[in-house]
């Protein structure tokens, strides 16, 4: 069975709308709001992996990742195309720090989007 990434974003509507642009995510479950206001859950497919979140919810111990410091670990994203994954994002405000390259393993690169979430984008070698 896959394991279902849970995060948690500062914004979940903006993060969303982003992932949309970026990686042509399609929502699976519109944002469930809390009474507070806070969306509690939602789910978007990306690429045709699911991917769950809601807002922050301290008081839980469910909080997003910290802008100002690496991150706590790294969602790998099979792709058709790494180059043109890596362009769209990037156009959409990612930060890449590793430009898409043959490895061995496939094409393989490294960006930040904007809700400090890291991303390895993994696509057939073209070399």
């Amino acid at each position: 069975m896959p394991i279902t990434p849970y995060i948690a974003q500062t914004d979940t509507r903006a993060a969303i709308d982003w992932y949309r642009r970026a990686f042509d995510a399609q929502v699976l479950v519109e944002p469930m709001t809390s009474p507070d206001g806070r969306v509690g859950h939602a789910e978007i497919s990306v690429h045709g992996a699911r991917v769950m979140m809601s807002d922050e919810h301290p008081e839980l111990w469910v909080q997003a990742p910290a802008l100002d410091r690496g991150a706590a670990a790294t969602l790998v994203l099979d792709v058709d195309d790494c180059n043109h994954a890596v362009e769209a994002a990037e156009a959409a405000g990612a930060v890449v720090d590793r430009r898409p390259g043959d490895t061995g393993h496939g094409r393989i690169a490294v960006l930040r989007d904007p809700f400090g979430f890291r991303w390895m984008l993994n696509g057939p070698e073209v070399g």
